[in-house]
């Protein structure tokens, strides 16, 4: 049966209100799904059947964000994303430090650690490099952030991995078609840390440092080696697209297998090979989080999809006589709001509102990116976990932090802007 679309719309708001009340965001979802089926007419075997179905199609995503953990752990855990951020900090110039400081991270998170973790690993670097230039805190936060929003929409991470799923493309093809636009965000990034580099906050003269030195840290040659190994096998294919090259353009090897690859080439490289079996544990165990909302998200998708939610979302933009277009990035601005997170926005986005969105005439890839990027405008609310890990990190109270919202919004609207130009069939 189909359920009339103001009772997943209230199914929806339900889970919102639950996680802004900090319930558990899993639990938050599953349970708004299972009011939105009931409350809908369906019966409880029924309302069974849409959460589980639901939550089956987002088993693709699971299986290759559980993969990405071995990359991701191998990053971490040796310590090579370390290595990479000192590296870029220490190459460039004081004048450019907000540059250095937000390349890192975009770095980091391009090369698939989580954006909360390459903060944290920057953050100490910015801190001193604030102190040593006088610049605010205000500044380092959105320089860090910007960067990590930058090279979020570019890696192999969960967002990105929902978006190709969601939308049936390759994972290469959405990193691909981001590039642009994170370039784009990296620029509008420093030119606004830059722009406030004297407002707010500052952090104290007599404040120390304490400078934490890894054990058998991997030199710069051997860190990169994993990610690069991953980019490299990861545009196989779509080179031998461009190019006409038939025997790379049919590699297709997935994502699933790339990545644990990349990560243990990497780690053969550092000279790690006894403690692969500790990284893979480690990565699992940073992915389990992330596994578990997506299966709420899975069950939100559900019921939205059985409902006609979508078909009078579609109705209403054509009735206000808006581009199609729009209600791609719009849906991932939302959705990434509603959940406070970029990696649910986007699979309850693309999973709640793919047909719609592509009934429009766009192209899969160029929906993935609009989607995606539109995911990173305010996904960085107080109800989200990473408002609060990015405060303690730069040392930051709760009113101050709000104030740097607004900054990274505008870091992630001019990605979603330059997307919707680039795919949105507009001209």
């Amino acid at each position: 049966m189909v359920i009339a679309w103001w009772a997943a719309l209230l199914g929806l708001l339900l889970a919102i209100g639950l996680i802004l009340f900090r319930v558990n965001p899993v639990y938050a979802l599953i349970f708004g799904a299972i009011v939105g089926c009931l409350v809908g007419g369906m019966s409880l075997t029924q309302t069974t059947d849409t959460i589980v179905k639901g939550s089956s199609g987002v088993m693709g995503t699971i299986i290759r964000v559980i993969a990405a953990g071995v990359l991701a752990g191998v990053m971490m855990e040796s310590g090579a994303a370390n290595v990479i951020a000192s590296n870029i900090v220490n190459h460039f110039s004081d004048k450019l430090a907000i540059l250095a400081l937000a390349l890192s991270t975009m770095a980091l998170t391009g090369v698939g650690i989580f954006i909360p973790v390459a903060v944290l690993i920057v953050a100490p670097i910015a801190l001193e490099v604030g102190q040593k230039m006088h610049y605010s805190k205000l500044s380092l936060l959105v320089a860090l952030s910007g960067g990590g929003k930058a090279g979020n929409v570019i890696s192999p991470n969960p967002n990105t991995i929902a978006a190709a799923k969601g939308f049936n493309v390759d994972l290469s093809q959405v990193m691909i078609a981001d590039f642009v636009p994170a370039v784009v965000g990296l620029i509008v990034t420093v030119l606004l840390a830059t722009l406030i580099k004297h407002r707010g906050s500052f952090v104290p003269d007599d404040q120390k440092f304490e400078s934490k030195q890894q054990d058998d840290l991997p030199s710069l040659k051997a860190a990169i080696v994993t990610p690069l190994v991953a980019v490299v096998l990861l545009l196989i294919t779509p080179v031998g697209d461009i190019f006409g090259i038939k025997a790379l353009a049919s590699f297709n090897l997935d994502a699933m297998y790339i990545l644990p690859i990349a990560g243990l080439i990497g780690t053969l490289a550092m000279g790690q090979s006894k403690k692969f079996l500790q990284y893979m544990a480690k990565g699992l165990a940073r992915m389990t989080d992330v596994v578990m909302i997506l299966i709420g998200a899975g069950a939100i998708a559900g019921l939205v999809s059985a409902s006609n939610l979508p078909q009078k979302v579609v109705e209403i933009v054509q009735t206000t006589g808006i581009s199609g277009t729009f209600l791609a990035p719009i849906a991932g601005i939302l959705m990434a709001a509603a959940t406070a997170s970029t990696s649910t926005g986007v699979i309850l986005a693309s999973n709640s509102f793919a047909k719609s969105i592509m009934s429009f005439g766009i192209s899969g890839t160029g929906a993935a990116a609009m989607v995606h990027t539109g995911a990173t405008v305010i996904d960085q609310l107080p109800h989200g976990n990473y408002f609060h890990v990015t405060a303690q990190a730069v040392q930051m109270h709760f009113k101050e932090r709000m104030s740097v919202v607004l900054w990274e919004m505008l870091v992630g609207l001019s990605m979603t802007i330059v997307a919707t130009l680039m795919y949105g069939n507009l001209f």
